[in-house]
């Protein structure tokens, strides 16, 4: 199972968590937690403006910074054996291994970087499409169920040529909702180890 991981932070520098999403490929599985007590006081211009509107808009996320470890601990418990985490940044992976105190839970096998796969059209025109008024960037669950979308329209261009039409169709579906003039943009890449993007 790959799991899609996406976070938002204070700052670069003094990077604390402030919510965090992750999504499963099928999208039967979705957690979000948002941190109740993060210090405000050191985030950065841009979460202030971009993150900190989006905030405490899900029933039930909002969490204490003790609780957010067995919350995910308990969230992973019911997932299958095998689990990929896929994010785009180092951040992303640090900062769930410090919400996890450093210990990885049994079921987690691999890291997958999504940075190669988000620079073809389909996953940013996938990825743009989702993103609505309703569903806004910078958001984690959001951000995080953008990937899984991009990550699935950019798989279908990687499968053998005699599923081409197949594939055409699917994007198509997928990239349907997208208002005219869209244009996706990629941010904060980091210097996260390159691990491949081929297909699981």
């Amino acid at each position: 199972m790959i799991l899609f991981l996406d976070t938002e932070f204070t700052d670069f520098i003094d990077c604390e968590l402030i919510s965090i999403g992750l999504v499963s490929e099928d999208g039967l599985h979705e957690l979000y937690l948002e941190v109740q007590n993060f210090d405000r006081s050191i985030c950065n211009a841009f979460v202030q403006s971009a993150v900190w509107a989006h905030l405490g808009q899900i029933d039930g996320a909002v969490v204490r910074k003790t609780e957010i470890q067995a919350r995910l601990r308990i969230w992973f418990a019911i997932l299958p054996d095998n689990v990929t985490i896929a994010c785009d940044s180092q951040h992303d992976r640090d900062l769930l291994a410090d919400a996890l105190d450093g210990e990885w839970p049994p079921n987690f096998a691999d890291w997958l970087d999504l940075r190669c796969a988000m620079a073809s059209t389909e996953f940013g025109r996938a990825m743009a499409a989702h993103h609505t008024p309703e569903k806004p960037w910078h958001h984690a669950l959001y951000d995080a169920q953008a990937h899984r979308v991009g990550w699935l329209a950019w798989k279908i261009t990687q499968e053998p040529r005699s599923k081409t039409q197949s594939a055409a169709d699917t994007i198509e579906h997928l990239l349907a909702e997208m208002p005219p003039g869209v244009l996706p943009t990629v941010e904060g890449w980091d210097d996260m180890p390159d691990i491949g993007c081929e297909v699981p």
